[in-house]
């Protein structure tokens, strides 16, 4: 009972803190799916197996501990917990994997999006890393828009998104990220995204 409490008392603190330090962006638009993208972009979100890098051979473990120890020493600014790094960087890693997308590219978005803050939320009620919206959880989801603030989720979330929005852009970057806040075709936030991303660029991205 007692460490449900402090639970609870530090979702709240974090909320609090998430208040005090709006988060930049997190404003994408809803528009109608089809029926076929839809479906393909729910079963991209279903099933979130815990995120274990699987490596063919030695090599690519190697490159991915390389990896981490490169990211780590940039995210102490943001997460102070070495276990809470490891975990974020991890599940970063599979989820960026999965969805085909660089790892520098989704490290700059969130730090962009909530400068790594778990609880973050936007004026416009964006939420979480990659401050996803919450009627995502309703057209592509299990309608609770709760497990946007879950760490796993909400970066197969944004990542799947990311990935939605590139694709229909044909394969054009700049205004794939546009779409993803909202002001498609305008240079502030792509910039803001690309800036951001040369700070973690890695020679396995």
């Amino acid at each position: 009972m007692q460490r449900r409490h402090l639970c609870l008392q530090m979702f709240a603190l974090c909320l609090t803190v998430g208040a005090s330090r709006p988060a930049l962006a997190g404003r994408q638009i809803e528009e109608p799916l089809g029926d076929a993208v839809r479906t393909a972009l729910s079963a991209a979100v279903a099933g979130a197996a815990p995120p274990e890098p699987v490596f063919m051979h030695a090599s690519q473990r190697q490159d991915y501990l390389h990896w981490m120890q490169h990211a780590d020493a940039r995210l102490r600014r943001y997460l102070s917990h070495p276990l809470e790094r490891e975990e974020f960087l991890q599940t970063l890693w599979y989820e960026a994997r999965r969805a085909a997308l660089s790892l520098s590219l989704v490290l700059g978005l969130v730090q962009v999006e909530s400068a790594f803050r778990k609880f973050a939320v936007s004026s416009a009620g964006a939420r979480g890393y990659m401050q996803v919206m919450p009627f995502w959880a309703r057209t592509i989801g299990d309608g609770h828009d709760g497990h946007l603030f879950q760490l796993q989720a909400n970066l197969r979330f944004g990542c799947v998104i990311l990935r939605h929005y590139l694709d229909r852009e044909g394969g054009d970057l700049f205004m794939a990220l546009g779409r993803y806040n909202g002001s498609r075709g305008q240079h502030t936030y792509p910039r803001a995204v690309f800036a951001a991303q040369r700070q973690w660029l890695h020679e396995v991205d």
